[in-house]
């Protein structure tokens, strides 16, 4: 709780009430929720971002994709325009989002696809591609005009839904009642060593319902990759300065990791979403220019990068050496083998039944 909390609690009392009863118009069915033949796995969170959506989205693909036709349907956080799109090489995240940009580079034979409105986005995916088998719905939990078959909701390790408040005061989009919707919680950001004694603490603290499953991921860094011609040639040492260019919700993992791996870590934050301008690259540039030292590099991250690669700004930004360094989700212990389980069985189970 920070010193505005109590003032802002009466705007969280009816911002609460305005959920509760949209939540109760959805359970009673007074609003209409579209469901699909066709396997619908969610994945969302009950607060505003920042809680790895975006890596566990794509560590489903990796464990689906040589087995099923997989496709992606995302709100397209951020682009201009609305209605329905089907990702193309030639789309920048202007049109189509960071986040389903992200998931066609890395995912060529994966369907990627956005609409504000995901009830109709998934009608006109399963028309153009019918051969779809399973549909991946990103930030999904509130979106309940869609049945998703399997929810997955994801909470922060610092910053658990049980911890939180309602918006404004907090930053919880709905009653943390709303994670009894979910078949699983994923407890996400944890320390690459997780004791036994803390998952059980956490357990206490989450109280999961009889019917759902409680599993814990962490991060894992992978290399650092150029995206400037004067990054290509540059041979990285362990004793250096890093500058971390970053708009993200949570940029807390990537800096403890480059603070263990690194000498230096200097940081320059913009909002999570952040389009950059000319004038931001003028600000990345004098930053790194103050910086005293022959041995420095700057770093953004994979969602960053793709906003950071818009035609617009590449010419102004190839002189500088900047890296991206990859995620991927790891579950502890048998967490992997329960998740990757329930995700298949609930798919061959939908299959049976078309």
């Amino acid at each position: 709780m920070n010193a505005w909390t109590p003032l802002l609690l009466p705007f969280t009392l009816l911002y609460g009430t305005v959920t509760t009863i949209r939540n109760i118009l959805f359970d009673y069915r007074i609003l209409n929720t579209k469901r699909f033949t066709v396997p619908v796995i969610g994945v969302g969170n009950l607060s505003v971002g920042g809680t790895g959506k975006t890596p566990h989205i794509e560590y489903l693909i990796r464990i689906l994709r040589e087995q099923y036709k997989v496709a992606t349907i995302s709100r397209g956080y951020g682009r201009k325009g609305q209605g329905f799109v089907m990702a193309s090489p030639e789309h920048n995240y202007t049109q189509i989002g960071d986040e389903p940009l992200q998931y066609l580079s890395k995912f060529s034979d994966v369907t990627v696809t956005v609409d504000n409105r995901r009830a109709r986005g998934i009608k006109k995916l399963l028309t153009l591609r019918p051969q779809t088998q399973v549909v991946l719905m990103d930030d999904s939990f509130q979106h309940r005009w869609v049945k998703a078959g399997l929810n997955i909701l994801l909470t922060d390790f610092r910053n658990l839904y049980v911890d939180n408040y309602l918006l404004p005061a907090g930053t919880l989009r709905e009653s943390i009642r709303g994670a009894k919707r979910a078949d699983i919680i994923i407890v996400s950001k944890t320390d690459p060593i997780f004791p036994k004694m803390l998952r059980q603490h956490v357990t206490e603290q989450l109280k999961p319902l009889p019917h759902q499953k409680l599993l814990f991921s962490t991060i894992d860094y992978g290399a650092m990759v150029p995206i400037t011609e004067a990054a290509v040639t540059y041979k990285i040492p362990k004793k250096l300065t890093i500058l971390l260019v970053a708009g993200i919700a949570n940029l807390y993992p990537l800096e403890e990791y480059l603070k263990r791996t690194y000498e230096n870590l200097e940081v320059l934050r913009f909002k999570d979403h952040h389009s950059y301008t000319e004038t931001d690259i003028k600000t990345i540039e004098n930053t790194f220019s103050n910086i005293i030292s022959m041995k420095k590099i700057l770093v953004t991250t994979e969602k960053d990068a793709i906003r950071l690669l818009h035609p617009s700004l590449v010419p102004l930004i190839k002189n500088l050496p900047i890296f991206s360094i990859g995620i991927q989700v790891v579950f502890h212990d048998e967490d992997k083998e329960t998740f990757d389980e329930e995700v298949k069985s609930y798919i061959r189970r939908t299959l049976k039944l078309q």
